[in-house]
């Protein structure tokens, strides 16, 4: 059994009994027992003659081979090379198998770097800078046994200054992290990732185009496809993927990025899949989603807002609190109502509220304490109600020692 995709949020792993090894330019299938090749290679003639050449390598009989993307253009001895290579990984996997007693790890994929070389490096990339010792010397073995004439390119990082820092990759990375990302010309596209879905809106902020605002929107819709494509690799953004771009009315125009948006995506991984565009300028498309993307993968729900991206406002707050301290104040036996807020709501309460605050103390005989706290999540609000002897008769949310709901922890009273 493989693990074939990781699982993401309350969605478990996909499993299958298909197993596959990557390579290079290969992908080894022990129960195919076939030759085929990728089908993001269309070209009739080129499929031929990787079938052609793969064949006159003998592959061993039994194990099946798919040819990869990256084989295209690629010579018999470099796919030679790569067999040779998953037929003796393939060996130690087999010998795992019949070795080691059920259910057990036999095989895992290669580490970060390794994988990275292997599925992204082109002849065109001049250095391979890797920071970590032990790394270093695992993809140099890699690209010695599998690239041997690139060998050369992966160079040591020994200088003190951080890797990142060096290359201002930092800068990069916080971009990734970025809701809105501004475009060259002037316009910017943002980006909302949701349960279901990825929405990605485009706009073109105070670009203008000759005073041609159907000119202006073509520009700005051709640069956003390309930028769209490469957020989504960085991102790793899968499933449905809205795409709202300015509105055309020229169908040329419309074919135009409908076009820009498949060849910007033509170099990606994974799998995608484009839909034409809609009468009010929406492309809809598919992308491969193998494992969380790189927000879930970063972050994880702010306690506060609970994953919303909002808090509730001081005003909204304070309404809150008054009705609390208004059911506290009438309970038997309390004299006096202590109200821990964050600063803002404190501040709404003794100012626009004070009336309201003074007419609640004379009209229950009790007293209300209102104390602001800096530095508090926002939608702070705890309730202490005091007897005469100033001890606690109750809490308000209760804090119990199990974990309950929200709506447990947070909606109960409990007297004393």
């Amino acid at each position: 059994m493989q693990v074939i995709k990781e699982g993401i949020g309350t969605k478990g792993p996909t499993l299958s009994t298909y197993i596959s090894i990557p390579g290079r330019y290969l992908v080894l299938m022990p129960g195919l027992n076939r030759v085929g090749v990728s089908r993001k290679i269309t070209d009739e003639d080129q499929r031929r003659r990787l079938r052609d050449i793969f064949v006159d390598l003998k592959p061993p009989k039994g194990i099946g081979f798919i040819i990869r993307t990256a084989g295209i253009d690629r010579n018999k001895r470099e796919l030679q090379r790569d067999l040779a290579y998953l037929c003796r990984l393939w060996q130690v996997v087999a010998k795992r198998i019949m070795s080691v007693k059920g259910p057990a790890e036999i095989y895992q994929e290669s580490d970060m770097i390794t994988r990275t070389i292997r599925d992204t490096f082109t002849s065109d990339i001049n250095e391979i800078v890797v920071d970590e010792s032990r790394s270093y010397e695992q993809a140099r073995e890699f690209l010695q046994f599998v690239m041997p004439r690139y060998a050369d390119r992966i160079k040591f990082h020994e200088g003190t200054m951080p890797l990142f820092h060096q290359y201002r990759l930092e800068e990069e990375i916080a971009k990734i992290h970025m809701k809105k990302i501004p475009l060259p010309m002037g316009g910017s596209i943002v980006i909302e990732q949701t349960e279901a879905l990825v929405a990605i809106d485009v706009n073109s902020g105070n670009f203008r185009g000759e005073n041609n605002a159907e000119d202006t929107a073509f520009k700005m819709n051709l640069q956003a496809a390309r930028e769209i494509a490469r957020q989504l690799r960085l991102r790793d953004l899968g499933g449905v993927i809205v795409n709202d771009f300015i509105d055309m009315r020229e169908d040329k125009h419309r074919r135009a990025v409908e076009k820009a948006m498949r060849d910007a995506v033509a170099r990606d991984r994974a799998r995608t899949k484009i839909l034409r565009i809609s009468a009010f300028g929406i492309i809809e498309m598919t992308r491969q989603r193998i494992r969380p993307s790189l927000k879930r993968s970063v972050f994880h729900d702010c306690p506060y807002c609970k994953g919303m991206a909002q808090v509730k406002t001081p005003e909204s707050m304070v309404i809150e609190a008054m009705r609390l301290m208004q059911v506290a104040a009438f309970r038997e036996g309390i004299a006096q109502v202590d109200v821990r807020v964050a600063n803002e709501t404190a501040d709404h309460l003794l100012n626009k509220k004070k009336g309201d605050l003074w007419k609640l103390e004379e009209g229950s005989g009790v007293t209300i304490v209102v104390r602001g706290e800096a530095g508090v999540p926002p939608e702070l609000l705890e309730v202490v109600g005091r007897d005469k002897s100033g001890a606690e008769a109750f809490v308000f949310p209760v804090q119990e020692p199990s974990r309950k709901s929200d709506f447990q922890r947070k909606g109960r009273w409990s007297g004393r």
